[in-house]
């Protein structure tokens, strides 16, 4: 059994300030060990449930060079293996070998939700609000889809209370969550305790794999479209000269193909 486990930091157990989760910072460090610990925990889960091959694929935007990279390395499970991309979302060989279930761990949940720990969308785009064909979502929604244009399903999230709600709604009810901590505010919570939080993150792992079918691949449609408002005009002025993207008015763009990693490739990795 081959699991992808997909991971962001803003959503991991006793992070509640940006400056946990920002490259250079003092607190940062902190913020990394805990993360990196979250991370093991599904690990050794996915190595009971029986996984053979476990990649780990970080898509924390730390900023500079810990973008992609704030695992700190020699901490890291050596049942896994491990990647660090240029680009968020450029990564999918893994996932194009064949992969049979992704695990996702530390989410937040999307832009503007009540309770939502740290809740944004594409930290550094300012993006307001995502749809794909008409449905709302946030960074979940996005790898969700990432991994379902390879046919492979999600079958655990974990993060706040506020993100395991969003990522059950789009994804259904087999899905397997782990809530770690319920927002009280963008930058508060009560929490779970580290240490309880990742046993807790490890039994769900375990359990979430035994039963590869309990989730569907997420797949938005065919076509798809995926609408875009930005927080500011100038996020648009940039894209006005894409071909495949069409300016809906000064701060919302939308692009449409066939599947969603087609129409995702059309405006994202534009630069």
């Amino acid at each position: 059994m081959k699991v992808h486990v997909i991971t962001d930091m803003e959503g991991v157990s006793g992070i509640v300030k940006w400056q946990q989760t920002s490259g250079g910072d003092p607190m940062y460090e902190e913020g990394r060990r805990l993360y990196t610990e979250e991370i093991n925990a599904a690990v050794r889960g996915a190595k009971a449930a029986g996984a053979t091959e476990i990649v780990v694929m970080d898509c924390h935007g730390a900023g500079g060079a810990w973008s992609f990279n704030s695992l700190v390395h020699d901490l890291l499970d050596p049942d896994c293996e491990y990647v660090v991309q240029e680009e968020w979302t450029a990564y999918t060989g893994f996932l194009e070998s064949g992969c049979d279930a992704a695990l996702f761990v530390g989410m937040h949940a999307m832009n503007g939700a009540q309770f939502g720990v740290l809740n944004h969308t594409v930290s550094g785009q300012e993006w307001q609000n995502l749809w794909f064909n008409g449905t709302l979502v946030g960074e979940t929604g996005i790898n969700a889809a990432l991994c379902g244009t390879w046919g492979v399903p999600v079958l655990l999230v974990t993060g706040d209370r506020a993100t395991c709600e969003e990522a059950t709604e789009l994804l259904g009810a087999g899905l397997r969550t782990v809530a770690v901590k319920e927002g009280l505010g963008r930058y508060s919570a009560r929490q779970i305790p580290a240490v309880r939080a990742r046993q807790m993150i490890e039994e769900g792992a375990k359990r979430a794999l035994q039963d590869l079918g309990a989730v569907q691949p997420y797949d938005p449609g065919r076509t798809c479209t995926i609408e875009v408002e930005y927080k500011v005009s100038s996020a648009v002025d940039k894209l006005r000269r894409v071909p495949a993207v069409e300016v809906v008015d000064s701060r919302r763009i939308r692009t449409t193909a066939d599947t969603w990693w087609q129409a995702w490739q059309q405006f994202f990795f534009f630069d």
